[in-house]
C-alpha cells in the first residue's frame, strides 16, 4: 500500500501536473478494502511527504507541497470516513437492535415465567378438579348406596311393622278375645244355673274368676311388652329388674343385673333407649343364643353410660347378620339406630366359645355424679 500511495502522491505533487484527486480516492478505497485504519494511512502519508520534502530546499515550495499533500490525504481518507460513518451508524443501529432484542428477551423471559406460573396454576386447578370429580363420584356412589340401603331398610321396616301388627292381632284374637268369649259363656251358664240349680255355683264362679285373672295378666303382659308403665313411674332399674325376672322365669336362663347409683338422673329418652336395647338383646338371647346365663351391666365410663349384655351362648357372624335382609335381624339395626339417635355408640362382638357382647355407650351429661354399685 505504501508504494502505490507514494507514486500517486508524487505524481500529484509534481509541478505542472494535473491536479486530479481521483487516485487519492481510489487509494482510500483500497485502504478500506485492506482493513487499514485512518492512523495507518496517516503514517504512510507522513513517510511519503517526508521523502518528498528532502528534494525541496525552498521553504515556500515546501509550504505549497505540504498544502497540496494535505488535500491529497484529505481526499484519500474520505472513503475511510464514509466507511467509518456507515460503521458508526451500523453500530448505533446494531446497538439499538441489541437493546430492543435485550428488552424483548427480558419481556420473553418474564412472559415465560408467567407462562410457567400459569401452567403450574392450571395444573393445580386440573388436579383439584380431578380430585373433586373423584370425590364427587365417590359421594354419588355412596349416596346411591345409602339410597338403596334406605329403600331396603324402609321395606324391612314396613314388613316388620306388618309382622308386629299380625302378632298383636293374633294376640288379641287368639288369646284375649277367646278368654273374654269364654268368660262371657261361663257367665251366661252361671246366670242360667243360678236360677235352676245353685249346686256347684261357687266352684264355677271361682273358675270364671281365674279366667278373668288370667285375662288381666295377659293384658298386663301385653301392655308391658308395648311400653312398661314401671319405666315411666319408677325408672330404668326397677323396669329392668321386672323384665329380667319374667325373662328368667320364662326361658330358664339365669339373669343378673348390675348398675351404678345415680342412673335415675338419666333423661327419660335415654332410659327408654337403654331399656329397648336390653329388651331386644335379651329377646335375641332367648331366641338364638342357646345360652345358660346372661349378665346385664350398666356402669359409668368418664362422661358416658356404658351398658353391656353378655351371654355364654353360641356365636354368630355379626357383619353377615347386619347385612341380612331378613326381618328377625332388623332388631340389630333397630338397636343401633336407637343408640345413635341419642348420639351414642353401638357395637356387637361375638366370639366362638365366649358368647356375644352387646354394648351401648351414650352420653350421661352429668359430670358430678360418682358411680357406685347397687
Amino acid at each position: 500500500m505504501r508504494r502505490p500511495y507514494r507514486a500517486a502522491l508524487s505524481r500529484y505533487l509534481k509541478p505542472g501536473a494535473s491536479a486530479s484527486l481521483r487516485p487519492a480516492m481510489r487509494l482510500g478505497r483500497q485502504a478500506v478494502a485492506l482493513g487499514l485504519e485512518t492512523l495507518d494511512l496517516a503514517l504512510i502519508h507522513e513517510q511519503c511527504v517526508l521523502g518528498q520534502m528532502k528534494s525541496i530546499g525552498v521553504p515556500a515550495a515546501r509550504a505549497r507541497m505540504i498544502r497540496r499533500a494535505r488535500k491529497f490525504f484529505a481526499e484519500a481518507i474520505v472513503a475511510m470516513e464514509e466507511t467509518h460513518r456507515s460503521a458508526l451508524e451500523a453500530n448505533a443501529q446494531l446497538s439499538r437492535l441489541n437493546q430492543g432484542l435485550s428488552q424483548r428477551t427480558a419481556d420473553l423471559a418474564t412472559s415465560n415465567r408467567q407462562l410457567k406460573k400459569e401452567i403450574v396454576r392450571r395444573q393445580a386447578i386440573e388436579e383439584t378438579l380431578r380430585k373433586s370429580e373423584q370425590h364427587s363420584r365417590k359421594l354419588l356412589d355412596h349416596s346411591r348406596q345409602l339410597q338403596n340401603q334406605l329403600r331396603h331398610l324402609s321395606r324391612r321396616i314396613l314388613l316388620a311393622q306388618e309382622e308386629e301388627r299380625k302378632r298383636i292381632s293374633r294376640e288379641l284374637h287368639d288369646v284375649i278375645a277367646q278368654m273374654l268369649t269364654g268368660i262371657n259363656l261361663r257367665l251366661a251358664t252361671l246366670k242360667r244355673d243360678a236360677v235352676a240349680n245353685t249346686k256347684g255355683l261357687s266352684q264355677k264362679i271361682s273358675r270364671t274368676q281365674r279366667m278373668v285373672e288370667k285375662s288381666v295378666d295377659r293384658v298386663h303382659r301385653f301392655a308391658r311388652e308395648l311400653r312398661p308403665a314401671v319405666l315411666d313411674d319408677l325408672g330404668l332399674m326397677p323396669a329392668l329388674h321386672a323384665y329380667l325376672k319374667i325373662f328368667a322365669a320364662e326361658t330358664g336362663i339365669r339373669a343378673s343385673l348390675t348398675a351404678f347409683r345415680g342412673l335415675d338422673k338419666l333423661s327419660g329418652t335415654k332410659r327408654t333407649v337403654l331399656y329397648r336395647v336390653a329388651q331386644e338383646a335379651l329377646t335375641n338371647v332367648a331366641c338364638h343364643a342357646q345360652a345358660s346365663q346372661v349378665v346385664v351391666e350398666i356402669r359409668r365410663k368418664a362422661k358416658d353410660v356404658c351398658m353391656q349384655i353378655r351371654d355364654d351362648g353360641k356365636s354368630f357372624d355379626v357383619e353377615k347378620e347386619l347385612r341380612t335382609g331378613t326381618i328377625p335381624h332388623l332388631g340389630l339395626l333397630g338397636m343401633q339406630e336407637r343408640v345413635e339417635m341419642v348420639r351414642g355408640k353401638f357395637s356387637i362382638s361375638s366370639t366362638p366359645g365366649k358368647g356375644t357382647v352387646v354394648q351401648a355407650v351414650i352420653p350421661f351429661h352429668n359430670g358430678n355424679q360418682h358411680p357406685g354399685r347397687s
